[in-house]
């Protein structure tokens, strides 16, 4: 074979977004996958679409999957499918006007998704199975001095979060390249092979389905392209063993032009490590920032390739607006007592291993996974949220699709989404996301292959516990409620908060203070407050938000209408404390 004219790697947001962090049941071994490429292909309507109702009678009757199993992979796939904003808010109000299952499951009989992509998709779960021998390696016997429960040993197992490495989606599709070509090649065609020995013959349109895992691009050329397409190029065709006449790719030729020509994902995790552009904020502290490392490949990265990286952040409030985020996958990694703004409409965020953070997302197009985390507080917009191996955090979350709650997780809060900043819905509906239906107190428990998950691993926030989070920055935008409201007991139960600090308010108006004792009295009130803010940590988000003593730079083509949407409020400190962590009596 001549030297390979082309370079073709993972893609990213197939490991990223579509393999769910926990091992897959048994039933989505490729034993039983194969049969299921049979299937689709000798039943009328499952190819080359397959559509819910059909999945779901493979699901449910042959592979013996729970219909809300079968529905999370269903639509978990469909998140990797990238449509218009406007379709997706015409489907989002299809579905929120449905008032019954019935209902329901009639729309949901509308989408349909590509059955051989579906498979390769399917096939993908077993990123995260962890074999027995694996999770042998490091303990042959346990140890005494630090005994822990199966779920604790099942946590640490999975605290590596393959979908983020590259080198891991590399030596995925290398180990498993044949049999992901196998699912792609007519049944018939593999069993006549094995009884007369033959090459296989692989239509060049099922390669389409191949390119759900493989990208790349010609020989020194920049330019990215899905692999059927790279290997619709005359000189490509020749190397991969393309019939004219047949219009098909030789398979074992094909497979070796792969190996030969597969390499890491240029636009990986790795490469933007090594040789990312810094991300930078107007207001930095220079002494807390020297550990963090923040990097990002969004100015060479194709769509669906971009990538910000922003690790061991440590008391530090930061706050971004910015096209360099848009549309960006977003890796938080290490962050320790900080306070992170993202105020920009996000392809997907990971948390991973942070403590004692608070987290503001702008509206995210696909999910936010939370993993490894302790004491966390996250609030964001998203098409689906995941949870996993985490402990004492609270998520307040607005989503069209069921909170998944994965192994591992202890003392887990949900709320409802409970903030808003000027341009909000502005980007909400960039990328797609409307208020209804929003299904946030219905979390759907996942233990993969393992056993039943406890129900006592996460709560819904009581409405008495509630509070609203204010944004303390100004921007430009109409957003001025929380999009869609509050929920009725937690509308009722601020409400009822107000009321009392108004009636509070009152009664030291009645008490017919003279000026002195006015004074004195709003003087402990005020050192009350602060004491408050200390004991509860919230002094370091507030004294934070002041800008320093120096104007700061801005680096080369670094405006500040396209960095920060937080000129803070610097000129009213006490107004701004006041609405970043609540309403504080004042004396009237």
């Amino acid at each position: 074979m001549d030297g390979c004219s082309a370079s073709v790697w993972p893609r990213l947001e197939p490991f990223l977004l579509g393999a769910l962090q926990a091992a897959p049941p048994g039933k989505l071994s490729v034993h039983y996958l194969r049969k299921m490429a049979c299937y689709v292909r000798s039943r009328e309507g499952c190819y080359p679409r397959l559509g819910w109702l059909m999945w779901r009678h493979i699901a449910c009757g042959k592979l013996q999957l729970g219909e809300d199993l079968a529905w999370l992979y269903f639509e978990t796939f469909d998140l990797l499918v990238r449509r218009s904003p406007e379709e997706k808010l015409e489907w989002a109000e299809a579905l929120s006007q449905c008032r019954s299952p019935r209902e329901l499951d009639r729309q949901r009989s509308k989408l349909s998704v590509d059955t051989l992509q579906f498979l390769l998709f399917l096939y993908l779960q077993q990123l995260n199975r962890v074999s027995l021998r694996t999770s042998l390696i490091g303990e042959e016997w346990p140890s005494p001095r630090s005994p822990s429960s199966s779920s604790e040993r099942e946590a640490k197992t999975n605290s590596h979060i393959k979908n983020w490495d590259d080198q891991t989606h590399l030596t995925f599709v290398q180990t498993h390249l044949a049999e992901l070509l196998e699912l792609l090649v007519e049944p018939g065609d593999l069993g006549r092979s094995a009884q007369a020995p033959r090459d296989v013959q692989l239509p060049a349109a099922a390669l389409q389905g191949l390119s759900l895992l493989l990208e790349g691009s010609a020989s020194h050329g920049r330019t990215v392209h899905p692999v059927h397409r790279l290997l619709g190029r005359a000189p490509v065709q020749a190397q991969a063993g393309y019939s004219k006449l047949s219009h098909s790719y030789s398979l074992q030729r094909l497979q070796a032009w792969l190996r030969q020509a597969l390499t890491l994902n240029p636009f990986g995790m790795s490469t933007c490590l090594r040789s990312g552009r810094k991300l930078t904020w107007a207001l930095q502290v220079e002494g807390a920032m020297k550990r963090a490392k923040i990097a990002r490949n969004t100015h060479l990265a194709p769509p669906g390739s971009r990538v910000v990286l922003m690790s061991q952040l440590y008391k530090q409030t930061l706050a971004k607006d910015s096209e360099k985020l848009s549309d960006a996958n977003v890796k938080l990694h290490r962050c320790s007592e900080a306070f992170i703004y993202l105020l920009s409409p996000l392809r997907s965020v990971t948390l991973d291993k942070c403590r004692n953070c608070t987290v503001v997302l702008g509206p995210v197009e696909t999910s936010v996974h939370v993993q490894s985390c302790e004491c966390v507080r996250l609030v964001c917009v998203a098409a689906r949220l995941t949870v996993a191996a985490s402990s004492h955090c609270t998520v307040h979350i607005l989503t069209p699709t069921r909170p998944l709650i994965l192994p591992g997780n202890v003392a887990l809060t949900l709320g409802p989404f409970h903030t808003h900043y000027p341009a909000l819905e502005d980007h909400m509906a960039s990328v797609g996301l409307a208020v209804v239906p929003n299904l946030w107190d219905r979390p759907l428990l996942f233990g993969g292959d393992g056993p039943a998950l406890d129900p006592a691993s996460y709560r819904i926030l009581p409405p008495a516990e509630f509070c609203p989070l204010v944004v303390p920055f100004q921007m430009e935008g109409d957003t001025c409620e929380v999009p869609g409201g509050l929920p009725l007991d937690y509308q009722q139960a601020v409400e009822a908060c107000e009321q009392r600090v108004q009636d509070w308010q009152k009664m030291v108006k009645d008490a017919h203070l003279n000026k002195e004792q006015r004074r004195q009295f709003q003087v402990l009130v005020e050192q009350k407050f602060h004491e408050w803010l200390l004991e509860t940590g919230q002094r370091q988000e507030l004294d934070s938000l002041l800008p320093p003593t120096i104007t700061p730079s801005y680096p080369t083509g670094h405006k500040p209408s396209d960095s920060d949407p937080s000129e803070p409020l610097h000129h009213r400190k006490e107004q701004a404390a006041k609405q970043a962590v609540g309403r504080t009596p004042t004396v009237c």
